[in-house]
């Protein structure tokens, strides 16, 4: 069994999402949500607060899941000011699955997009309904952060196969 973990990364909110993908040759077809959510920090709390609560909220993580992989979304550019922020998370969070000595693998938006939906300019919506589907989910994980983390992990599934 492989546990791969789905990173979404942000400032506000850092979306996680863990999946179960058996052995190749056993029920090969079945991934499963294994957990999802996301790690917050607060607007009104300083920077380096909010980098370090990044910083212990996914050790944390990692300790309870003990992923074999993590997939992680890179980043894309939108608005310079958030931009900014935004890498400033990502980089607590690379130096995090260094620390764990955790193999990493990056998916572009588009990419993923593509391996869930065969459409690289598909949707938000189209990709969730992937992601549930693809999981055996009754219904679209929430929030939105831990579905594009599920979505980030499903995407590392299909591309070790």
């Amino acid at each position: 069994m492989t546990v791969i973990l789905g990173l979404d990364p942000g400032l506000a909110t850092l979306g996680f999402g863990a999946i179960l993908v058996p052995s190749k040759g056993k029920n090969k077809d079945q991934a499963s949500a294994v957990d999802f959510g996301m790690i917050q920090t607060p607007a009104s709390d300083e920077m380096g607060d909010r980098l370090c609560t990044i910083y212990d909220d996914l050790h944390t993580l990692i300790d309870q899941i003990k992923p074999d992989l993590v997939a992680v979304e890179k980043l894309f550019f939108y608005r310079m000011g958030n931009t900014i922020l935004v890498a400033q998370a990502r980089g607590v969070l690379l130096l995090v699955l260094a620390q764990h000595k955790l193999p990493i693998v990056e998916y572009t938006p588009a990419q993923i997009k593509q391996a869930l939906t065969g459409y690289g300019n598909a949707d938000k919506q189209e990709v969730q309904l992937c992601t549930a589907r693809e999981l055996n989910l009754s219904e679209i994980p929430k929030p939105d952060d831990a579905a594009d983390a599920l979505a980030v992990a499903l995407t590392a599934r299909f591309n070790i196969e």
